[in-house]
């Protein structure tokens, strides 16, 4: 069995003259949950899509569970299950209707796991979809999404429209769906906090193309914010190291971000320009706007 199930080879995706993927290359591995970062606008949303054949790239290749993205086989789709930003359902069925109806196109459907799903997030089974709420509609997608266990579920912006409680009821399930090893999951999402708590895995869009693609882990030991003080005054060459993402100087002391961290890094500043320093860690969200910064 491969250990990829998406790949996007030498992607781009132009709309008009506006380029939104250029020449991108993305692999997504099997059994790990992967966060998707990038500013709105970056084209996450895109990639996505590119990605479930939903679009289709001006030039490139996307693969999904093995075969071409734009002409899946019945058996892959039952693998699949995608959450869009904007869940668009018939508003005249009653959602315990429009469960047995999505139930009926899945070979598996497991009936037991969705009712338990819509009694946890207190979705009435006889109110009609039409009359829920934004937030209640997105509820009613993921559980759609999750009811025939897909192996691979994609979630393009899932909680955007869930108050903190249904947040934290929704990662609760995914980090379930996410126990079992076979399972993969794509989850885009500007809310960084969530991704902390569930993926061990992020990517990050930036300026149409996969900027970082790695262990969550491996992103924090790599990105630092180092604090130097030097008496004497800073060096010429502080904003030429290596990494730098950003820097804050003023007469003796500098605050600055780099990505690229080496633990020998500070014992060594402190002994040529002897320097106080330093080093902070950062968050996930910290770490985004650093990589991001202008």
């Amino acid at each position: 069995m491969t250990e990829s199930v998406i790949e996007l080879r030498n992607v781009t995706k132009r709309f008009k003259q506006k380029v939104v993927l250029d020449n991108l290359d993305f692999t997504l591995r099997r059994g790990t949950v992967t966060g998707l970062l990038g500013k709105n606008g970056a084209g996450k949303t895109t990639l996505l899509k590119c990605a479930l054949g939903l679009l289709t790239p001006q030039t490139g290749e996307a693969r999904l569970l093995g075969e071409p993205a734009t002409k899946l086989s019945a058996a892959a789709k039952n693998r699949l299950g995608f959450v869009p930003q904007e869940v668009s359902l018939y508003p005249w069925m009653k959602v315990r209707q429009i469960a047995a109806y999505t139930g009926a196109f899945y070979a598996r459907w497991n009936q037991g796991l969705v009712e338990r799903l819509l009694k946890e997030w207190e979705l009435n089974t006889d109110e009609r979809v039409g009359t829920l709420s934004t937030g209640q509609t997105q509820k009613l997608g993921i559980v759609l999404a999750l009811g025939h266990e897909p192996e691979l579920l994609v979630l393009d912006e899932p909680v955007a429209s869930l108050d903190p409680s249904a947040r934290r009821q929704f990662l609760g399930t995914l980090l379930d769906v996410a126990m079992d090893g076979n399972r993969t999951v794509l989850l885009s999402t500007h809310i960084t906090s969530d991704l902390e708590r569930v993926a061990d895995q992020v990517a990050v869009l930036k300026d149409g193309k996969i900027v970082y693609d790695d262990e969550l882990s491996s992103l924090k030991e790599s990105v630092k914010r180092l604090r130097i003080v030097v008496p004497t005054g800073l060096p010429s060459g502080l904003r030429d190291l290596p990494g730098i993402l950003n820097c804050q100087a003023n007469g003796t002391s500098a605050v600055f971000s780099l990505r690229g961290f080496l633990p020998e890094l500070p014992e060594r500043l402190a002994r040529d320009w002897q320097a106080q320093v330093s080093v902070e860690d950062l968050n996930l969200e910290e770490i985004f706007l650093e990589l991001h910064h202008e």
